[in-house]
């Protein structure tokens, strides 16, 4: 009898032990069955919420800012008002823009001082053709459509005048082969403090010389610096400083720690910035809207100069060129990057996007792509688990030179301004405009409405008036956030494509972070683990040879 109920028992017993051990079959108690349905329900929808407690927040945010905006959009507030309301959102974006520095800084040095160069190469082999063919991708796309669509056309009757549009731009008189240079000179910054704050800009003019009592124009060029953090110059001096250190062996460990401390302390600063995000974003949303210049006024402006039929035209071909762009936009983030994935990956995208949806809000409400840096990384290494040395190589480099979106927009605008003029544009200049237009788009700073000034340079390759932009000004502001977006979405997708590509030729990860501050920093250069890795399989063989 005994015996028998020793059995029973201990079969209970192994059968407890499996169902705690299976992960698929959790442990299910008298308790929890006995639960009213109410209550059930409502911790079905309250535990999800509160493990995703910051998404929901930053969601809520982003409604209530728009609500709050045109909410108070009718009182009519002030300038100083507004700039009350927009002050949470201001140091939301400081707080952002100062991390920003040293992240790149630390995540590159760190990623590729653990990385052999064999891997290294291949890995920026493949993050260069993926930015390439997705910004080639994007900007062809945006000429189809605008050809398809022709939203210039309805209203290129229109006698568009500065005065209704406002004073012509200052523009700097650059061509094509300007800007190409100028990418390599700001990429061997001369002075890498000085590449924090300023970066190189050459302009061309002209000036008259007496050549033998003859007036001859002479063309002068002027390199000069302006504000705007070099990107491309540090990131150069990262990698470059991140391999040596990776060459140096033993001796290079201890200025490999301080990096990997001081990325490790950046993230637990973003970490405490992003708590501070919903409040930031509601209020960067709702005073952004505020700002939006008063259409009646615009319109009142217009009836004097136009005729209303005229106006008519002018503000469809408005909102047709924004659902160009806005088609564009959609079909590249929802259909070409998801494709793309999926072939490579097989694995599903908009699960990958759905871990990236923080950086994605982030991205809409800030209209930056560097101030949205801190949390892409934070949603890549910490909801997807992607490899730290894959998105320390990769981030900082797509967030200045993968464009997806803006060389999109780029595309399109300068068609569409032809459209509305009444030129249209041959084969051989609309190959120009996506050429020029994915170089401008790495060109682009990762501000707001960066895309406005080096839509200039599209314009300029095609001998469009730079005047002709300011009819796009007014709906700028939105088209800018949904590009940041997509700018994201597409950094996002190229780090998880190129960690399924190099995942198994890197290795266990050597990076070791974490919550315990208390353990010493055990990272490796790629020197020493290249020995190492040859050492065990060395001893392997030896081992194998004995056999």
């Amino acid at each position: 009898m005994k015996s028998n109920l020793s059995v029973k028992t201990g079969a209970k017993h192994n059968q407890t032990v499996g169902m705690l051990n299976d992960e698929n079959h959790p442990t299910r108690t008298m308790h929890d069955e006995n639960r009213p349905p109410l209550r059930k329900c409502c911790s079905t929808f309250l535990e999800p919420l509160c493990n995703n407690l910051l998404l929901a927040l930053t969601i809520a945010g982003v409604f209530l800012g728009f609500f709050l905006g045109f909410l108070l959009r009718s009182s009519k507030p002030s300038v100083e008002t507004i700039m009350i309301l927009s002050f949470p959102g201001d140091i939301l974006m400081r707080m952002l823009k100062m991390l920003i520095l040293p992240l790149i800084t630390s995540s590159l040095i760190t990623g590729l001082a653990v990385l052999d160069p064999k891997s290294s190469g291949k890995l920026g082999i493949y993050a260069l053709i993926y930015y390439f063919c997705t910004t080639i991708l994007a900007a062809t796309l945006g000429i189809i459509l605008v050809q398809l669509i022709r939203p210039g056309e309805r209203g290129n009757n229109a006698q568009v005048r500065s005065e209704l549009l406002g004073d012509e731009p200052k523009a700097d008189q650059i061509t094509t082969l300007d800007a190409i240079f100028d990418l390599f000179r700001n990429m061997f910054a001369e002075n890498i403090l000085q590449a924090a704050i300023e970066q190189v800009k050459t302009t061309r003019g002209t000036e008259i010389v007496n050549l033998n009592g003859t007036a001859v124009p002479k063309v002068k060029f002027t390199t000069r610096y302006v504000a705007g953090t070099n990107f491309l110059g540090l990131i150069t001096f990262c990698c470059a400083f991140g391999i040596a250190i990776g060459t140096m062996g033993q001796r290079g460990e201890p200025m490999l720690h301080f990096f990997v401390i001081l990325n490790e302390i950046v993230m637990k600063l973003i970490k405490l910035v992003m708590w501070f995000s919903p409040i930031g974003i509601m209020f960067l949303v709702a005073g952004k809207i505020l700002e939006i210049e008063d259409l009646l006024k615009l319109a009142q402006m217009a009836g004097k100069i136009l005729e209303i039929e005229d106006l008519l035209k002018l503000a469809q071909s408005l909102g047709m060129y924004a659902l160009t762009v806005l088609t564009g936009l959609a079909i590249h983030s929802l259909f070409t990057l998801p494709l793309i994935f999926y072939a490579i990956t097989r694995r599903n995208p908009f699960a990958f996007y759905r871990g990236m949806l923080q950086a994605w809000l982030i991205g809409i409400g800030t209209g930056s792509s560097a101030a949205s840096l801190p949390v892409t990384f934070r949603c890549l290494e910490e909801t997807l688990k992607l490899d730290k040395r894959v998105t320390r190589f990769v981030l900082p480099i797509g967030a200045t030179v993968n464009m997806d979106g803006t060389a999109l927009y780029e595309a399109v605008a300068p068609v569409f301004l032809a459209q509305l003029m009444g030129r249209q544009l041959g084969i051989g200049q609309l190959i120009v405009v996506s050429l020029t237009a994915t170089v401008a788009s790495v060109g682009a700073a990762s501000i707001p409405s960066a895309g406005l000034v080096t839509m200039l340079l599209v314009m300029s390759a095609v001998n469009i008036p730079a005047q002709e932009i300011t009819i796009i000004f007014a709906i700028d502001w939105a088209l800018d956030r949904i590009r940041t977006s997509v700018n994201i979405l597409g950094d996002g997708i190229g780090a998880g494509i190129l960690d399924h590509l190099v995942r198994s030729e890197l290795g266990p990860p050597e990076l070791e972070e974490g919550e315990n501050t208390d353990r010493p920093v055990q990272t490796r250069t790629a020197a020493r683990l290249s020995t190492a890795r040859y050492l065990h399989s060395h001893d392997d063989d030896n081992e194998t040879s004995k056999l």
